[in-house]
């Protein structure tokens, strides 16, 4: 059912777009309230308005930070229609009704942007117009709000088509609109008086593009050297992060654009890192390295002759301290106790947000289908390569050998590709593949990946399963006497 706009409430601070709707809710007969600078502009173009000091009968007081924060104003707003008290009141103390609300915000976030003086930045803070905004988001039973610029056009063109009137489905999106509007100005007020919390970047994945990290790093980390973490590194500090969680053996990693490019699991720590550099050196330059051991000074003087962004890690020793800080640019970050881990990832996307729960845990199943079973040997490598693949880009193939990360294939667009690319790795380095497991983080669509693989000595796999052709890789293995685990869980990280 539509609902008649009789009467109109404009208070803006950008005029930009408003002549065209402010004519149509003329045209339409619609009384206009308004207030100061919004009232002249629309006089301007010859459109009557009604002061809103002739309703609360104040004047603007206190240079402007009090015109509208009116009873009579809010009761317009908020009055139900549908309440016989409510209409009662609003007659007795002489409430008109407001049936359309168009105010947006005081630019706190370009003032932001273009000063640092506080009065300037704390004036802009606005009070009226969210108070104003939310109330008549809130009674979008009777009520339309438009908070922003952008839905001037939407209005207008509603308007026309309908002959001044809403239905309850199109309140019900403006005040979606609205609410959502006035949480990002709250958000960013907050974010100024909490400056912990928002931290601006030099610039963020390339030096054209502005980027700012709202957050507070310090519950996560220590930093004990270093300077500011960029755009880039922060992306990078989180896929190492949620890396080396996933290991209780001591572990070292190399992290480059979030890829496993270096990972191993041995004895030491300084054993983990040989290993894991020994996985592709040349990818290694420039990169983010975790463990989840102590950093001690034999493993910070290897790990000195290389150039690295940041090093993370639970603790490091005094000595090897002094010998990573010799480099003052160089980013050494102390992983605090008990570091909380993001639980549902998000991602800012079209005009919109998706949210996801975490990826958690290795496999749903061990279901041996090859032609022999795994080894408890080789089943180490296949539960560490299955969780080394959870975090390449897809699609993606890890060959593991002894813990050691020996070939990847990662962001392909073929899984076939990513396993070419995997053995052309390994090769690179002079890895022998005879008696590396391999892991994929979806189904083989094709019998082809276990043949090639088998061509170089690989003779276990890992894999979730699920393809409908999943019987022409099971036939391959009991055909050559190969492993391979099912684990009915896929991987994918786009």
């Amino acid at each position: 059912m539509q609902k008649k706009i009789q009467s109109a409430l404009i208070s803006v601070f950008y005029k930009d777009g408003l002549e065209p709707l402010a004519k149509r809710l003329q045209s339409e007969g619609i009384t206009i309230y308004s207030t100061g600078g919004t009232q002249q502009f629309l006089e301007g173009l010859g459109i009557q308005c009604v002061a809103v000091e002739s309703l609360t009968t104040y004047p603007s007081i206190l240079g402007g930070r009090v015109k509208t924060l009116h009873p009579v104003v809010f009761g317009g707003i908020l009055g139900r229609r549908y309440e016989a008290q409510d209409l009662e009141e609003m007659k007795q103390y002489k409430i008109p009704e407001i049936d359309l609300v168009i105010v947006d915000l005081y630019p706190f976030e370009e003032t932001l942007k273009h000063t640092s003086e506080e009065k300037a930045i704390i004036e802009k803070i606005d009070i009226g117009g969210p108070s104003m905004i939310r109330a008549a988001a809130k009674n979008f039973k009777d009520v339309v709000v438009i908070a922003a610029k952008d839905d001037y056009a939407s209005l207008e063109k509603i308007l026309a088509e309908q002959k001044g009137s809403t239905t309850i489905e199109q309140r019900k999106v403006f005040a979606a609109k609205a609410f959502e509007v006035v949480m990002h100005y709250d958000i960013a007020i907050s974010n100024y008086f909490n400056p912990g919390h928002q931290q601006s970047l030099r610039y963020g994945e390339n030096p054209h593009q502005q980027a700012v990290f709202h957050g507070d790093l310090t519950q996560l980390f220590d930093q004990l050297n270093g300077k500011e973490l960029s755009y880039n590194n922060l992306v990078d500090v989180d896929a190492a992060v949620q890396l080396i969680r996933e290991f209780t053996d001591t572990t070292f990693a190399i992290i480059k654009h979030t890829n496993v490019c270096g990972i191993a699991a041995c004895s030491s720590v300084k054993e983990s890192w040989d290993a894991a550099l020994a996985g592709d050196p040349e990818s290694a330059f420039g990169g983010v390295l975790v463990t989840n051991g102590t950093v001690d000074k034999a493993t910070a003087d290897a790990i000195n002759e290389i150039f690295f962004e940041v090093l993370i890690a639970p603790s490091f020793d005094a000595d090897a301290l002094e010998v990573l800080k010799s480099k003052k640019n160089r980013i050494l970050l102390q992983l605090k106790p008990g570091t909380p881990v993001l639980k549902a990832p998000s991602k800012s996307i079209l005009n919109g947000v998706l949210e996801q729960g975490a990826d958690e845990g290795n496999f749903e199943k061990w279901e041996e289908v090859g032609g022999r079973t795994s080894t408890a040997a080789e089943q180490e490598d296949l539960r560490f390569a299955n969780l080394v693949c959870k975090h390449l880009k897809s699609n993606a193939i890890a060959l593991v050998k002894n813990k050691q990360l020996v070939g990847k294939g990662c962001g392909q667009t073929s899984r076939i590709d990513a396993l070419r690319h995997a053995i052309e790795k390994a090769h690179q380095f002079q890895f022998d593949l005879k008696g590396a497991v391999l892991a994929s983080d979806a189904f083989f669509p094709f019998n082809d990946c276990v043949q090639i693989a088998h061509q170089e000595g690989i003779e276990v796999f890992i894999q979730p399963g699920g393809s409908v052709r999943d019987k022409d890789s099971i036939a391959y293995c009991i055909e050559h006497q190969l492993a391979m685990v099912m684990t009915g869980m896929r991987h994918f990280r786009h």
